[in-house]
């Protein structure tokens, strides 16, 4: 069955949409009213309003008593172009490996540009071990899959059965998994250890009710 129409929004509401859609995807939590008045150059009275008026129209939803409790149900077809669904199939150790399930559990909105070559996902982190590198622990990792990759780079990594997201060090013959983190050690791979390369990492993004 199609979906009913939505009521038609103003230039102005589909301004202030088009923000809020493209700064969920840029940052993983949505702005503040003051961001959007900023970002609109309005007062946060209008920007109050115009937000009332996308909730009474269907296309934005808000949770009380929350600074950043803005999230968008749907938005007009041509924003579609502007970010991308990456599916979030389980969790990474940043910390000791753990099993990561490839199972969906979900999806991030992220900016297209970000995700545009090849095939991405998202991985929630587990651990502190890559805290010094901007990445905590319940943050969304985006990861674009390869079975290769560059010195320093942070990759997610196969070890055996088990993955874990640290810094790739390559250094003659001495490949290791550093973490960014002092009460952590560094990882030494030997050829033993079923050492495997699952993707790049490419973004972060930091949940806002973690």
């Amino acid at each position: 069955m199609p979906r009913k129409p939505l009521i038609d929004i103003t230039p102005r509401q589909r301004e202030a949409l088009r923000f809020l859609c493209n700064y969920q995807a840029r940052n993983g939590y949505p702005p503040t009213v003051q961001e959007l008045a900023d970002a609109l150059d309005i007062t946060k009275a209008s920007a109050h309003e115009q937000i009332s008026q996308l909730i009474r129209k269907g296309y934005v939803k808000r949770e009380e008593n929350r600074a950043r409790g803005l999230s968008v149900l749907r938005h007009p077809e041509e924003m579609a172009l502007n970010v991308l669904p990456v599916p979030i199939i389980g969790q990474v150790a940043a910390g000791a490996p753990i099993l990561a399930e490839e199972n969906v559990i979900g999806e991030v909105l992220v900016d297209a540009s970000v995700v545009r070559r090849g095939t991405c996902f998202a991985l929630e982190v587990k651990g502190e071990s890559m805290k010094d590198a901007g990445i905590r622990n319940g943050d969304l990792i985006i990861v674009r899959r390869q079975p290769v990759a560059e010195n320093g780079d942070i990759v997610v990594a196969l070890l055996g059965d088990e993955a874990t997201v640290k810094r790739l060090s390559i250094q003659d013959d001495l490949i290791e998994l550093r973490p960014e983190n002092s009460h952590f050690k560094p990882l030494p791979i030997g050829p033993d250890d079923g050492f495997s390369i699952i993707g790049k990492v490419i973004a972060t993004r930091r949940i806002s009710h973690r």
